[in-house]
C-alpha cells in the first residue's frame, strides 16, 4: 500500500482573483489525485489536503512557486487515503467564518507569534500566563492544553458573545491556541481590539506543538475536521484520555453526530451509548420525534 500524507496550511495574503486560483488548484489536485478541502477568499487561503506522499511533495513544490505563498508553512501528518471523500475548493468571503468585520484583519495587525519552543519553555519554567482555546467547545472536549480555558464557543463566530467572560485576563499574558493557527490570527487580533494588553498566538497551532513535543502538555487528542475525527503524535499508551461521553461521562474519544439533522452537532459518545439514533440533548430527541410524527 502506498503511503499517504495529510497537509494543513493557510496564509492571510491578498488574492485579487480567488476564482482564477480556484480553477488552477483544482486542476493540479485532480492530476495529483489529491482530495480534501480548500477555501479561498480575497484575504487568503485555508486548506487541508490528502494524497499519495510523493504527490503531496509535488503539490507543495507547485504551491510555493507562487510568490504569494512561498513562505507558507505546511503541517504534515500520516494519512490513510480515506480522510476525505472528495476534493472541494470554494471561494468564500472569509477563509474562516468569523463575521468580526473588516477592522479585524490579520494582514494588518495580529497577536505576536509564540513559537512552540517558547511555549514549552514557559511550561517548564512555571511562567504565569493564560491559554485561551479558540476552538469550539466540542473540539476542546477530546483534548486541550493543560490549564487552558475553554472559550465556550459552539462556532468561531461566537467569540464576540463570550469575550466578556475573559475580561479578568485583560492585563495578563494571554496565549491564543487553535488547531493549526489560522483561527488565532483573527482571534488574537480581536482580543487586541477589545483591550487585551499582552496577546500572543501559538505559531503553527496545536498541530505544530504536538508534532514537536508529542505527549507533552497537551492532554488527550486533537480533533480534526475529516474522517479521522481525532489524531495524536504520541503513542496511545503514553497519554491520558480526557474526553468523556456526554450521556454517561465514560472516558471516550469517539465523536458522533446528533441524529437530529437540523442540529447535526458533534459530541463525544462512548461505544455503549452510541446506538442508532443518538442525540446531543433531550430537546433534539423531541424535535426529531415530532418531525417523524408529522411525516408519518
Amino acid at each position: 500500500m502506498q503511503p499517504y500524507t495529510i497537509i494543513l496550511f493557510y496564509k492571510y495574503v491578498t488574492i485579487d482573483n480567488p476564482r482564477e486560483l480556484m480553477e488552477r488548484e483544482r486542476a493540479v489536485c485532480d492530476v495529483l489525485d489529491i482530495k480534501g478541502r480548500m477555501i479561498l477568499a480575497t484575504e487568503g487561503v485555508n486548506a487541508t489536503l490528502e494524497g499519495p506522499t510523493k504527490n503531496v511533495k509535488k503539490y507543495i513544490e507547485h504551491f510555493k512557486k507562487d510568490k504569494r505563498f512561498k513562505n507558507v508553512e505546511f503541517k504534515t501528518s500520516p494519512g490513510t487515503g480515506e480522510a476525505f471523500p472528495r476534493l472541494s475548493i470554494r471561494v468564500r468571503d472569509e477563509i474562516v467564518a468569523s463575521h468580526f468585520g473588516e477592522e479585524v484583519d490579520p494582514r494588518k495587525d495580529t497577536g505576536a507569534y509564540l513559537e512552540p519552543k517558547e511555549l514549552k519553555n514557559w511550561f517548564n519554567e512555571g511562567k504565569e500566563f493564560e491559554i485561551i482555546d479558540m476552538r469550539n467547545s466540542f473540539e476542546y472536549d477530546s483534548g486541550h492544553f493543560k490549564g487552558s480555558h475553554d472559550s465556550g464557543m459552539r462556532y468561531f463566530r461566537d467569540l464576540p458573545q463570550v469575550v466578556d467572560t475573559f475580561d479578568h485576563l485583560k492585563d495578563k499574558e494571554v496565549v491564543t491556541v487553535c488547531t493549526g493557527g489560522i483561527r488565532c490570527e483573527k482571534a488574537s487580533a480581536y482580543l487586541k481590539k477589545k483591550g487585551f494588553k499582552k496577546v500572543y498566538q501559538l505559531h503553527g497551532g496545536m498541530h505544530k506543538y504536538m508534532e514537536k513535543y508529542p505527549g507533552e502538555d497537551f492532554l488527550g487528542t486533537l480533533y480534526t475536521f475529516d474522517n479521522r475525527k481525532v489524531m495524536d503524535f504520541a503513542q496511545p499508551e503514553s497519554r491520558e484520555v480526557v474526553g468523556a461521553c456526554m450521556l454517561c461521562q465514560t472516558k471516550t474519544e469517539r465523536y458522533e453526530n446528533c441524529f437530529n439533522s437540523e442540529c447535526n452537532h458533534q459530541f463525544l459518545c462512548c461505544d455503549e451509548c452510541c446506538t442508532d439514533g443518538v442525540y446531543c440533548s433531550d430537546e433534539c430527541k423531541e424535535v426529531y420525534k415530532s418531525r417523524a410524527k408529522e411525516t408519518a
